[in-house]
């Protein structure tokens, strides 16, 4: 059976399913015709059901609960590893609220938690995650959302760290902060379900195991990123939350959900999150 797959060229992506589409592991008969894209682009196709299996950002995954559902493998959750805002100078609160913000998606889950801290800032600009550093310092945007391995490289460019959003959550909920998850089709059947369960958690366990095993995979993606900045980002996104979501990681995932639809970020949902 073939599956679309869809998953950012991002290391911590590249290194987790390196085993499942190349043949490594067991993957019980399935096959994949593999999407790489930014992750606001997987948002939008996983909006219009283009994706049986994708990466999506927990913001855009609270709007299609009713169409998949969560695997238990694969998630970026964890500590210290959020989002941040940065800017040519520190600003204060006032000043952000005002500012023109480039956000590396309206359904990002950076921009879930911009929101969160900041409400009233609502000058947004959706840029492509790898601009934005650019667009600050050229001054096209008065403040940037950077994702990914931006956080390992603005300070090199004298950019300032305006507010750590991982930090804010981190404070506010004592919780891991979710980034991001792996889905799959709501109305895929059961059984198959199941299996890509599996699979996507034999596919992570086989690249803890065997690091070395990915790396030019994980190389050939990352465009000009340097070598140890690739490592640092593959080892401050996958950790344990990544092999198993666990009760902590359940309980962070639904405290989000539910502070969203308080706030008015998300609508309301009923359906189950997870797969069971």
């Amino acid at each position: 059976m073939k599956l679309s797959l869809g998953f950012s060229p991002c290391p911590n992506d590249t290194f987790i399913f390196d085993a499942m589409i190349h043949g490594k592991i067991d993957t019980e008969g399935l096959e994949f015709e593999v999407f790489m894209e930014d992750v606001e682009t997987l948002n939008r196709k996983a909006m219009i059901g283009e994706l049986d299996i994708t990466k999506l950002s927990y913001h855009a995954f609270a709007y299609l609960l009713n169409q998949y559902v969560l695997l238990d493998a694969g998630s970026a959750l964890g500590k210290n590893c959020g989002p941040l805002l940065i800017a040519k100078r520190e600003l204060t609160d006032e000043e952000v609220e005002k500012a023109v913000i480039a956000i590396p998606g309206k359904l990002t889950t950076a921009n879930f938690l911009l929101s969160m801290a900041f409400p009233n800032a609502t000058k947004k600009i959706e840029t492509v995650f790898s601009e934005i550093e650019s667009n600050v310092l050229e001054g096209k945007v008065d403040a940037g959302l950077i994702i990914h391995e931006n956080r390992f490289t603005y300070e090199q460019k004298g950019l300032k760290k305006v507010i750590d959003l991982g930090e804010y959550w981190e404070s506010s909920t004592g919780l891991p902060i979710p980034l991001g998850g792996i889905v799959a089709k709501r109305d895929l059947p059961r059984e198959v379900l199941h299996k890509i369960n599996r699979v996507m958690h034999r596919s992570v366990e086989f690249a803890f195991a065997n690091p070395a095993s990915s790396i030019d995979f994980v190389r050939a993606n990352a465009q000009e990123m340097d070598e140890q900045v690739m490592k640092s980002h593959i080892q401050l996104y996958v950790n344990e939350f990544t092999k198993n979501l666990g009760g902590a990681g359940r309980t962070a995932i639904g405290r989000m959900f539910d502070i969203g639809r308080a706030r008015g970020v998300v609508p309301n949902y009923t359906d189950d999150i997870f797969i069971n």
